[in-house]
């Protein structure tokens, strides 16, 4: 421990260097993981909302929400502890009174019913009561400027919903999400509503055991299959799993040669030591216990940079943090850039004090 301090105070600019890009690699690691977590999460964050277990779709859907057309009367034949209706619609929104080149917002509407368990917690303002109120995803007012009261017009239709509160995680397909009413869902999609039995709604989302249902109109399919088969999330989900895993095992590699190289430009003093009585094994022990340091520096500084990055960013940006992400990674860099130093102690055993000195 003695040696491997001394050596870094001794040496501090060649030390300083190796922590520099001990940090850039874990920073670029980091913060790479934060936007493809963050991405996905953005596909799939309303629906975890729904704490739910299952979602009955029509069995010609192909498990695409969207595609999904059912009447409203199966609803009443499922039978299940929880139950709750579910429309969705995309749709083009801009704020009444607007410039027509103002930004026009991409959303998700969700026709739901407020007493039902996919209603959303309402963190400012209030819940809708009409067609013609919504609640919406914070983020169109962090990114958009929208507020209380603002009334949304949608493209290539007259009708307009008034935001009377707003909710977090909110977003299906990246898109941010509007709640109203199934009727709102009905005059946004079919330009009309429908009171009939056989007004048209997307899905049936469940929580808890499922009794019965009409199986040869309906699909059931768990909430985890639902998610894999969201359109694009997956392709999603392997690409930036694939990148971050080659780019770790890079970095890896890496950091590994770092630590033998440095090893290696040593050989001539480790040979004197081990000339003056210095055994092996407490020359290898510093290398390892300077190693540790260097990687435990350098990846702390990575997540301390990502993190004060994440501060400063714009909600445009699908970045979220995942400490459990970070701290396996971090442990995998520090572990390689340890492999590399044991590779090198096989060196320092095997020098000649007589040649290194030369």
């Amino acid at each position: 421990m003695f040696l491997a301090f001394n050596e870094i105070r001794h040496s501090k600019f060649r030390y300083a260097l190796i922590i520099g890009v001990m940090f850039l690699i874990a920073y670029l690691v980091f913060f790479l993981t934060g936007l493809a977590y963050g991405l996905a999460q953005e596909n799939r964050v309303a629906v975890d909302q729904w704490d739910a277990d299952a979602i009955l779709l029509s069995n010609e859907s192909n498990n695409n929400l969207g595609m999904s057309m059912i009447p409203i009367k199966d609803f009443d034949e499922v039978e299940a502890s929880e139950k709750a209706i579910l429309a969705q619609t995309p749709g083009v929104v801009q704020k009444v009174g607007a410039k027509k080149s103002d930004d026009k917002i991409s959303v998700s509407f969700f026709g739901i019913r407020s007493d039902e368990f996919i209603m959303p917690e309402v963190v400012e303002g209030e819940a809708f009561e009409n067609n013609d109120e919504g609640i919406a995803d914070i983020s169109i007012k962090e990114e958009y400027g929208i507020e209380l009261g603002d009334e949304l017009k949608l493209s290539g239709q007259e009708k307009t919903i008034k935001i009377v509160g707003f909710v977090e995680n909110a977003k299906f397909s990246v898109s941010p999400v509007i709640y109203t009413t199934i009727g709102a869902y009905q005059e946004i999609r079919f330009e009309k509503t429908d009171d009939s039995p056989d007004a048209r709604i997307n899905g049936i989302v469940v929580r808890g055991d499922v009794t019965a249902y009409p199986e040869d109109d309906l699909d059931k399919i768990e909430i985890s299959q639902f998610i894999s088969e969201l359109p694009g999330y997956n392709a999603q989900v392997l690409t930036f799993g694939f990148m971050i895993g080659f780019l770790i095992v890079i970095a890896a590699i890496v950091i590994g040669i770092f630590i033998y190289v440095l090893t290696m430009q040593k050989v001539s003093i480790f040979g004197v030591m081990k000339a003056q009585g210095i055994s092996s094994g407490y020359i290898a022990s510093s290398v390892i216990v300077q190693t540790f340091l260097l990687a435990i520096f350098g990846v702390g500084l990575g997540f301390i940079g990502t993190y004060g990055t994440a501060l400063f960013l714009p909600t445009a940006v699908p970045f979220q943090s995942n400490f459990v992400f970070f701290g396996i990674i971090g442990l995998l860099m520090v572990f390689f850039a340890l492999f590399g130093a044991v590779f090198s102690v096989k060196t320092i055993v095997k020098i000649d004090p007589l040649k290194a000195i030369g």
